[in-house]
């Protein structure tokens, strides 16, 4: 079973999906970006024969209303589209699954609501932004020379459009984001229906020229204050190092960690019948306790 709609947040109208009708808890997802829709994320439909699971567009991106006032591109106004969403579906003691910058949302929810959630996700995720810039430069010295200069070149000079700074940035992707050959088609939509004005606004022209207001970002001394049942994500390959996100680990009292060693952002996809299987385990586990 499908179905549709849309919801006032606070600053316009999102659409939002659902999926599946099964006896677990609902699963929330909260997509990447900020801007990427929630396109790439439909893997996780795999799981909607145990539970309903609950996908939305952000503000001003995909589906959702498109809205130009950038003063609405901010880390609280998000945490109220957060609210606005769970509140307006009914949305009491379920699941939650957030991919990078929906994983950063996630923390940053969990930390400042502590909303009754069943469980916690954070896949892919950084929780200190200065420290996942210096990660994100170090992995861009390891790109092929002429790439970086390439790189390097077009964003001195903000030619962010040119067709060699895109090849260039079709590099880093491959690389440290997707390996698979074909991308999957849901990646492809997300990336056509990215929203650009929330993405330059909060990071800024790419992940290792981070110039946006979530620059200084960092709950990683903060995490120590989620008590929700928590699950972390990481790849082998992902622009996210591992040491990262077992860092975040290692701050939750009685989270869990696993790596995928076949993945790089997106292990619902790479490593896809594995993921499924650790999140249906964990879901059911997360439910079962008082």
């Amino acid at each position: 079973m499908a179905s549709e709609g849309h919801i006032d947040v606070p600053g316009g109208s999102v659409w939002y999906r659902s999926v599946g009708d099964g006896p677990g808890l609902p699963l929330l997802v909260v997509h990447g970006g900020p801007g990427f829709c929630h396109d790439y994320l439909t893997a996780l439909d795999d799981l909607a024969d145990r539970r309903q699971v609950i996908y939305w567009d952000q503000l001003g991106c995909g589906r959702s209303e498109r809205v130009e006032d950038e003063s609405l591109w901010t880390l609280e106004r998000s945490v109220q589209e957060v609210d606005a969403v769970r509140s307006a579906l009914g949305l009491e003691r379920h699941h939650m699954f957030g991919n990078s910058w929906g994983g950063m949302l996630s923390m940053q929810y969990a930390i400042d609501r502590r909303p009754p959630l069943a469980s916690l996700t954070i896949s892919n995720a950084p929780a200190n932004m200065p420290r996942f810039i210096e990660e994100t430069l170090a992995l861009k010295a390891q790109l092929p020379e002429d790439v970086q200069r390439t790189i390097d070149w077009h964003e001195e000079r903000e030619f962010y459009a040119c067709p060699e700074y895109q090849g260039a940035m079709a590099v880093w992707f491959q690389t440290y984001i997707c390996r698979m050959q074909p991308w999957p088609e849901g990646l492809e939509r997300s990336f056509a229906g990215i929203g650009v004005s929330q993405y330059m606004t909060m990071v800024g022209p790419s992940d290792f020229h981070v110039t946006g207001n979530l620059i200084e970002w960092d709950v990683l001394g903060r995490l120590s204050e989620v008590e929700i049942p928590t699950l972390f994500l990481a790849g082998r390959y992902d622009e996210i190092v591992p040491d990262h996100v077992r860092a975040e680990h290692e701050q939750v009292a009685g989270s869990e960690f696993i790596l995928f060693e076949d993945s790089a952002h997106l292990p619902f996809e790479e490593e896809r019948e594995k993921c499924m299987a650790a999140l249906n385990d964990f879901f059911e586990r997360s439910e079962a306790r008082p």
